[in-house]
């Protein structure tokens, strides 16, 4: 598919990319672009595999710029990645995308955007924050979740909430990597090394890194929420088990001296004189009350119960 950057973005067959009198989009196979890629005239011989993309990045060559994306599905960010590449001089831009990610973007953009200044520069932009469309709501409704997480652990129920929080710290971690990428691509773009680009129109990049910036801040901002739940969680734990720990050592406590008396007069020496009385019984049953309500006054002055 061949694009025109004009008011509009719109369709058109190309017989050659020689001293065409617009700048162009075109989206290609792999297979294509191995085998007619010397059309577009960008002086690179670029032996390309979209199955091995793992990462968004820019290569400044002597006569092009290429690259890759790889964009995280935002309905599962954890999940198959879009992968594509891109070839591009002062021309136009030529993306290489056999899943067709690229070509949905460039509809959108067909639909919905009309130029004053029809530019390669202002196309990318359009494009760029076509990736990122919607990336504040979506960093919103995590930082929901997990602020209803944190309730959940503060208030003791956070034993199944566990899983949940992982899941959306994996989440955040791949949109922080994903936005660190596309800010070096971004950047990139605006050196304009290769000076493809009009100096006025640099400042369409200027903005996508801006913008590739904040999302960042706010990953790292949830990246640190998430870790302050998980300590939050862990020092629930903590004090649960201390509560417990204390419980039981004022049992033990109290029953220590029980244990010492039932030991001492569990010898049954003959010549042991309160074997002998008859008011023996009552007066051991008293002294260990009165050792329990002491032990548990105690405690309590020193709330520690």
């Amino acid at each position: 598919m061949y694009y025109k950057i004009g008011e509009r973005i719109e369709e058109f067959e190309p017989k050659s990319f020689e001293n065409l009198p617009f700048q162009y989009v075109a989206v290609v196979g792999s297979d294509e672009w191995a085998s007619s890629n010397r059309k577009y005239n960008m002086g690179i011989e670029w032996d390309l595999n979209v199955d091995e993309i793992t990462d968004t990045l820019a290569e400044v060559n002597i006569d092009s710029l290429t690259g890759t994306f790889s964009i995280p599905d935002r309905r599962n960010i954890t999940g198959q990645y879009h992968n594509f590449a891109f070839a591009l001089d002062e021309k136009g831009v030529v993306f290489i995308d056999n899943e067709g990610f690229a070509a949905g973007l460039i509809e959108k953009l067909a639909k919905t955007k009309k130029y004053i200044n029809p530019c390669l520069e202002k196309f990318l932009y359009d494009f760029l924050e076509a990736i990122i469309h919607r990336d504040n709501q979506l960093l919103e409704q995590y930082e929901k979740k997990l602020e209803v997480l944190e309730d959940k652990v503060l208030e003791g129920e956070a034993e199944d909430s566990m899983k949940e929080l992982s899941d959306i710290r994996s989440d955040i971690r791949d949109l922080r990597i994903h936005y660190a990428q596309l800010l070096d691509l971004s950047q990139e773009l605006e050196e304009n090394e290769n000076e493809f680009f009009k100096e006025d129109n640099e400042r369409y990049f200027h903005l996508v890194c801006q913008r590739v910036q904040t999302l960042y801040d706010m990953t790292a901002s949830l990246s640190d929420y998430t870790a302050q739940i998980r300590d939050l969680n862990q020092a629930q734990i903590d004090l649960k088990q201390n509560k417990i720990m204390t419980v039981l050592t004022v049992i033990t406590t109290i029953f220590m001296p029980l244990t010492l008396i039932a030991g001492w007069y569990g010898m049954n020496f003959v010549y042991m004189p309160e074997f002998q009385s008859p008011i023996a019984y009552p007066i051991v049953i008293a002294v260990c009350i009165l050792i329990i309500v002491g032990s548990l006054i105690f405690f309590k002055r020193k709330k520690w119960l």
